[in-house]
Formats: C-alpha cells, structure tokens, sequence
C-alpha cells in the first residue's frame, strides 16, 4: 500500500514539477520582454518566478527519486540525501509563499498609495526585502541540520504568518474595492468615480482564486505541522501524511504562473507572443 502511495505522488511531482518548470520559464522570458510593470513589482515576479522554477527543476524531481528508493527499501543509505532535499525544499517553499506574501502587501499598497506608490515602493526597498525573505528562508532551511522540531515550529509560524498576512492584503483590497463600487451606485450624473465595475469584478474574482489557492496549498500543511507539535499524528502515517501535504505546497508553484502573472494582461500578451515565437522557430 505504501509503495503504491509512494509511486503515485513520485509521479505526480514529475508531472508537476514540468508543469511548474515550463510555466516559470515562460513567465520568466514574458517578464524580459514586459516594460509596462512597475519596476520593483516586475522584480517581484521575477523573483517568485525563479523560486517556483527551482522547485520545479530541482525539488520535486530530487524528491520523486527519494520516494523510490526509500520504496525499495534503500532509505538508510540515502538519509542525508533526505536532509538536503528537506533542507532545500523549505528554503525554496519558503522563499516562494514569503514572495507571495509581499506582492499582496504590494498591490494593497498600490490601492492605497494612489500616485505616491512609485515613491514608497522603490527598486532599493524591494531588493532588501528580497534579501530579507531569502535571509529567513535559508535559516529556515539551514535547521534542518540541526533539528527537525525546531525547523518544522519555525515553518509552522512563517506559513502561518504569510497566509494571515495574504488574507489580510486581500482583504483590504476587497473592502476597499466594495468602497469604489458603492461609489458608483451613488455618484451624481456626470461625476467621475475612481473605480469602474469591470475592474471591480475582475480584482474580486483575483481575489477569490489567490485565497482559494493558498488555502488548498497551504492550510493542509500548517494544519499537519501543529498536530506533530502536539504529537496527534501517529508515527507509522507521518512520513505519509507529510508527503502529501508537502506536494500540496509543491502544487503552488505550478499555479504562481497563473495566478500572480498569467492574470496580468500585458504579461499575457508578452507570454501568448514567447509562444508564437518559439512555434514559429521550430517550424524553420
């Protein structure tokens, strides 16, 4: 039963991980050719996109591998292999949720700034923040060598902590959002309203898909890391159980594309022209 359970999610990491890979690349190649972003948002992206394309390309790979010789009963002889891949996958998963935390504050702040946003948010900021989120990722990472409880407390926090920080950005920008819709049932005819209802509709159904998404992914996870604290999992399921949470977060990195880039129209554009491109090259 394990091995069959171990199989599968070896094979749905490599299916994810293309996914994640080839979707991060194709956002990462649409962001060179995109001029319109604000400069340290665009740097943002890049960021997530580069995290999410070593998840893809190195994390989930490593991991199927190890699931399949830990089937074959050769995992006593590869458990510092396991280190390194836990140690790499939280300094990874890390980055990536922690970027994706700060584009929300990012677009809570352009909602909020209006047209000081350029000033407050610059490129100089936005790298040591960059430096900030990777900093803590690494330490994350880096206690894995050191002890497993300590590592996986500190994760629950950071997982806990970016989520809530997420659902409150977007949650402002919902309610502000509602504000500029009331504005429009209630403007005097001829009077401007900052905010028309297409755009309205748009950002709450963007809204409702990032939350959707970092429930499904993350939720799971936080919610298995606090019962190991209480020692509520039973040891023989746990390795199971991790695993399948694990993946779940792994599955964020194949959805960032769409979510935080895809949903951009100029970033779309750039993507749909990388395509025609790349199709019109193979057929010379």
């Amino acid at each position: 039963m394990l091995m069959s359970v171990f199989k599968f999610l070896s094979a749905l990491n490599i299916f994810l991980s293309i996914v994640a890979s080839v979707g991060n690349a194709l956002i990462l190649a649409s962001l060179h050719k995109e001029t319109s972003l604000h400069p340290p948002t665009k740097l943002l992206f890049r960021c997530l996109a580069v995290t999410d394309l070593c998840v893809g390309v190195i994390v989930q790979p490593f991991g199927a591998v190890l699931r399949l010789l830990s089937a074959k009963s050769y995992w006593k002889n590869i458990s510092n292999l396991h280190g390194v891949h836990q140690a790499l996958s939280f300094t990874l998963c890390g980055v990536s949720v922690l970027t994706s935390s700060a584009i929300s504050v990012d677009r809570l702040q352009a909602l909020l700034s209006g047209l000081r946003y350029r000033h407050v948010v610059t490129l100089p900021r936005v790298r040591a923040c960059i430096i900030c989120v990777w900093l803590i990722s690494l330490s994350c990472g880096s206690m894995f060598f050191w002890k497993n409880e300590i590592a996986f407390t500190v994760a629950f926090v950071l997982a806990i902590t970016s989520v809530s920080t997420s659902v409150f950005s977007y949650t402002k920008i919902y309610r502000k959002l509602r504000q500029h819709q009331l504005q429009v049932h209630t403007a005097l005819p001829g009077q401007s309203v900052p905010l028309n209802i297409t755009l309205y509709k748009k950002s709450v159904s963007s809204v409702l898909w990032v939350q959707l998404a970092l429930g499904i992914c993350y939720i799971p996870f936080i919610v298995v890391v606090m019962l190991m604290t209480y020692g509520r999992v039973p040891g023989k399921q746990l390795e199971t159980i991790l695993d399948v949470v694990t993946t779940l977060t792994y599955l964020k990195s194949s959805l960032n594309p769409i979510l935080y880039c895809w949903r951009i129209r100029a970033v779309r554009q750039a993507a749909k022209e990388t395509i025609k491109n790349l199709i019109c090259f193979k057929s010379v």
